[in-house]
């Protein structure tokens, strides 16, 4: 029977490769998450952050997209200080978090072996990032971090790549009339060689705030 949630099935099992490092990671680490990864958030949000993947030892320990991950400590932070959720860190699934008119979403629901889907894997996957978007009608604004979020996005609104191009700070217009920023992923590697600053990131969040509050407009 299929899951009655489209956008999420926590026993998915569709990429080989991938359900093989979940059932190893079940074995060597038996307290983590080590399924499927679910979108974490405000149920109803103007603003919707597609990532890549989490991370062994942190979402998919946690559970939670980004709870644990060293992206998640600029990303959590930058958050706070827009005022999008009531703590600055996310430390365990169960530590109160909570986010307002954000939600945060993965292209691969799955954690892929060094962090690094393979190609048929996203292509697998984006049918849930496609059920999401479709299930979050008042979204304004999508927020992509990194290239691989930005490509599996627009293949999940059925858009071409050639059209959108990626680049950090990037501004699209989509058809529908919602609004899609780019943003180097806030990785550990992107963080720690200044090719992303935090300045640079909370400048892309504070766009997404704005046209989410302004409607798009």
């Amino acid at each position: 029977m299929p899951p009655a949630d489209a956008s999420y099935d926590p026993d998915c099992k569709a990429c080989p490769r991938l359900a093989a490092f979940l059932r190893e990671s079940r074995q060597r680490f038996p307290t983590y998450w080590s399924r499927p990864v679910p979108a974490f958030g405000d149920p109803d949000p103007r603003i919707l952050v597609a990532g890549l993947a989490p991370g062994l030892h942190g979402a998919n320990a946690s559970g939670r997209p980004f709870t644990g991950d060293y992206a998640g400590v600029l990303l959590y932070q930058t958050l706070f200080d827009l005022g999008l959720s009531n703590q600055p860190d996310g430390a365990t699934s169960d530590d109160g978090l909570e986010l307002k008119g954000i939600r945060i979403s993965n292209s691969v629901k799955c954690v892929p072996p060094d962090n690094k889907p393979e190609p048929s894997e996203i292509r697998r996957c984006n049918t849930y990032l496609a059920a999401e978007l479709k299930q979050l009608p008042n979204v304004r604004v999508i927020v992509a971090l990194g290239r691989i979020a930005h490509d599996a996005t627009l293949m999940a609104l059925g858009l071409k790549r050639g059209a959108y191009t990626f680049a950090h700070g990037a501004e699209h217009l989509l058809p529908d009339g919602r609004y899609f920023l780019d943003t180097y992923h806030c990785s550990r590697y992107n963080t720690n060689t200044r090719r992303l600053t935090p300045g640079m990131f909370h400048a892309v969040f504070t766009r997404a705030v704005a046209l989410a509050a302004a409607g798009g407009a």
